[in-house]
Formats: structure tokens, C-alpha cells, sequence
């Protein structure tokens, strides 16, 4: 059985020391000064020099070895349906891999594989709300799942996205993957969502599952949604001219996940950049789906985008953290006093080409992931799932606990 946790733990007071690199998922500071940050109850409370740094009375003390210490990773782009269970693959313990992959964060855009998933308004309200219950109760391996993305269909009112407000619901799945796929049905419908506090997204491109369709440039920069679902398609891509137009004329998130064209992904990171955009762009894996379950996802993205692009690595990696954080509104992706303590140790994986992890990055390799933390509790040491990193962080004071599901 994985582990899991409900998310209730306490953390107590956690010391990160002998940090060799800290990257902060800003992209105007995508690096910060210091060897160690102390995070209490949760949340981050000081970053800078293990010297300069009150480490008294510390629950649990991590020596990073002088490894690099990331933000965790945020998945923008998930498809969940019930605990660490995706029936899109049969497979179990799905996002305890992605866990071993770094991402410590998941949004969902619609729980859309969900056998039977209803289509009338009673039924998709209950759908969504019954979801968002679901990850807001149960925390596989104590990743934060960001659940009920609600899949819009004809013939809904106002008054049901406050009813779903109401009950909790924050997300709208992806436009487009129900009935509705008109511009102006979705536009009137994404703006009573985002009334009433809920963020949306839309997908884009060639059809990908049964019932949805082709949605282009006109409909998606109608609609206007929070989120430019898969810029870079899922799986298929709109002509490069329509991706172009729509990062020129957008003013929201423009996602681009692995499960799309990845010259497209690269086009929309190049186009971005040119227009001094590259804070709108975010990373997303949209998985599971028939392409598979990708626990490695975020971090090939990350490699990707710092290989094939002249953007440094450090900047690449803000993409799959702070750059999301701000686009969907967490408190998480970013090292900074106050935020929660979530974060992932690496360092460049044995044998990789380049000096050092941001190098090796650079050169388009996948680093070795030796912790994670999620709310200032380790959630796991070395992983199984990415290659092994030249060193590895030690627990030399307190517990590593492992949670079963329950």
C-alpha cells in the first residue's frame, strides 16, 4: 500500500542545513544567497546562513549535503479521479510515483476519466463537489491535490457555479471537453465561474478524448480563461501561426504540458520570451491519459525547456513552480518567508555530463531526486523513480515517518 497522509501532521520546527544551491522558483531571483532555511509549523520563517540563523529547538534537522534545494513541483495539469487511483492506466499509487518524481502540488483539470462521469447538471455538480471532498479529506503520500474541476455543459446557470462556489468547488475542468464549445457559451459561463472565485481552463487543439473537439485561437481568446489548457496541444497542436496569435493576445496562464507536441511547447516558451511573457508560462504534465502516467513528467519538462531554448536552467525550473504558483493563486512553488514548506532535494544525477545540476540541465538531463517535503515533514528520501544524484540528503535529528493509507 502507499503512503499517504491526510495532511494534518504536525511539523514542528524544520532545519535545512548545508544547502549548496538554493533555487527559489521566483524568475526575477530564480537563485537566493544561503545554506539554510528553518521552517516552523508548516511554513517557511527564514532563509539566509546556517551562522546568521536561530537552529534552537529544531524537531527535525536535514543535512542537504550541499545539494540543491528546489520549490516542489507544481502539475498544473492532472486528471485525477479517486485516491491514488487513475482507471485511465489500471493503475495504482500514480501519484505517489509523481510524489518520486518531485511534484508536490497537482491541479486538476477535470476529473474526466471517471467511469460513467455524469453529463446532467445534478449529476456534474455532485461530481465536482464529491471530488473536491475527496483530495480536500484524503492527501495520497501527503501531495496536495487540487480536486473538483468541474466539466461545464449546456444548459447551466449562474446560479450553479455559485451553488458550486458555495460547496467549495474552485476549479472548472477543461472547456471544451463537455458540450459546450461555442465561444460565447463558454465565455458567459467562465465569467460567472471567476465571479464567484472559481479558476478556469480550456483545452486546446485537436480533439483528445471521445466528445471533445478541435478548440482554436478564436474560441480560446473569447472565452478567456485563467489558464490557456495545453498551449502546446493534448495531444494535438494548433498551427504554429494560432499559437503565435494566441500568446501575442493573451494576458493569462499559457500552459504547455508533456503529453503535447513538444516543438510546439518550445515555440510557445520562444514566442513568450520574446514578448516578455515568460512569467505567464507554466508546465503541466496531462496525465494520466492514454499516453500513459508520467511521474518524471514535470522534471523532462524542465529539462526540455533549458535544453532546447537559451533559457538558463534556474529559470526553467520557475516554469514548473513559482511561475505556476502565481498563475493558479498557491501559497506553495515559491522560497519565501511564510510560504509552506514544501520543497524537493536534488542533486546532478551519477555519471550526467556538466559541472554542476543546473549544467547538466542545461545539457538536458534529468537530475536525482533525494527528498521530498511537503508542510515541513519529509514525505520521501531517495527516489525510485529518477536517476540516482551524486549525493543524497541525510535526516540527523528526528523522525522520517511513513503514513498508511487509511
Amino acid at each position: 500500500m502507499a503512503e499517504a497522509a491526510g495532511g494534518n501532521e504536525k511539523a514542528g520546527k524544520l532545519v535545512i542545513r548545508h544547502i549548496g544551491l538554493i533555487l527559489s522558483g521566483k524568475i526575477e531571483q530564480p537563485i537566493l544567497d544561503g545554506d539554510c532555511i528553518i521552517c516552523d509549523d508548516g511554513k517557511i520563517t527564514a532563509i539566509g546562513y546556517e551562522k546568521d540563523l536561530d537552529t534552537e529547538g529544531a524537531t527535525t534537522i536535514v543535512d542537504a549535503m550541499w545539494t540543491t534545494v528546489s520549490p516542489g513541483l507544481i502539475d498544473s495539469h492532472v486528471h485525477p479521479v479517486v485516491g491514488d487511483y487513475t482507471p485511465r492506466q489500471q493503475q495504482l499509487n500514480w501519484i505517489d510515483s509523481t510524489l518520486n518524481g518531485g511534484v508536490t502540488t497537482m491541479i486538476s483539470a477535470g476529473e474526466v476519466h471517471t467511469p460513467g462521469r455524469p453529463r446532467d447538471i445534478v449529476g456534474l455538480k455532485a461530481h465536482a463537489i464529491t471530488a473536491q471532498r475527496f483530495y480536500q479529506n484524503f492527501r495520497p503520500s501527503g501531495v496536495k491535490v487540487h480536486a473538483g474541476a468541474l466539466v461545464i455543459e449546456k444548459g447551466m446557470e449562474e446560479q450553479d457555479f455559485k451553488d458550486l462556489a458555495d460547496a467549495g468547488v474552485k476549479l472548472l475542468g477543461e472547456v471544451g471537453l463537455g458540450s459546450v464549445k461555442e465561444a460565447g457559451d463558454a465565455k458567459k459561463m467562465v465569467a460567472w465561474a471567476r465571479k464567484y472565485g472559481i479558476q478556469s481552463t480550456i483545452h486546446t487543439g485537436g480533439p483528445s478524448i471521445p466528445g471533445s473537439g478541435l478548440i482554436d485561437k478564436d474560441v480560446v481568446l473569447e472565452a478567456d480563461t485563467d489558464v490557456v489548457g495545453h498551449l502546446n496541444g493534448g495531444h494535438t497542436a494548433l498551427p504554429d501561426d494560432q499559437i503565435v496569435c494566441i500568446c501575442e493576445r493573451c494576458s493569462r496562464g499559457l500552459e504547455i504540458v508533456h503529453n503535447g507536441n513538444e516543438r510546439a511547447a518550445i515555440l510557445t516558451v520562444n514566442t513568450a520570451r520574446e514578448l516578455k511573457k515568460l512569467d505567464q508560462v507554466i508546465l503541466g504534465t496531462d496525465g494520466p491519459a492514454g499516453s500513459g502516467v508520467q511521474p518524471l513528467g514535470i522534471l523532462r519538462m524542465i529539462s526540455l525547456v533549458a535544453s532546447f531554448t537559451d533559457l538558463p536552467a534556474e529559470v526553467a525550473f520557475c516554469l514548473g513552480t513559482g511561475n505556476t504558483a502565481r498563475q493558479r493563486n498557491l501559497d506553495c512553488g515559491i522560497i519565501d518567508v511564510g510560504r509552506s514548506a514544501d520543497f524537493v532535494i536534488m542533486d546532478r544525477a551519477q555519471h550526467a555530463p556538466g559541472k554542476t545540476i543546473l549544467d547538466s540541465v542545461k545539457q538536458g538531463n534529468l537530475p536525482g531526486i533525494g527528498m521530498t517535503i511537503i508542510d515541513g515533514i519529509v514525505r520521501t528520501q531517495r527516489s525510485r523513480n529518477t536517476p540516482p544524484a551524486n549525493a543524497l540528503p541525510e535526516i540527523v535529528f528526528g523522525r522520517y515517518d511513513r503514513y498508511e493509507a487509511k
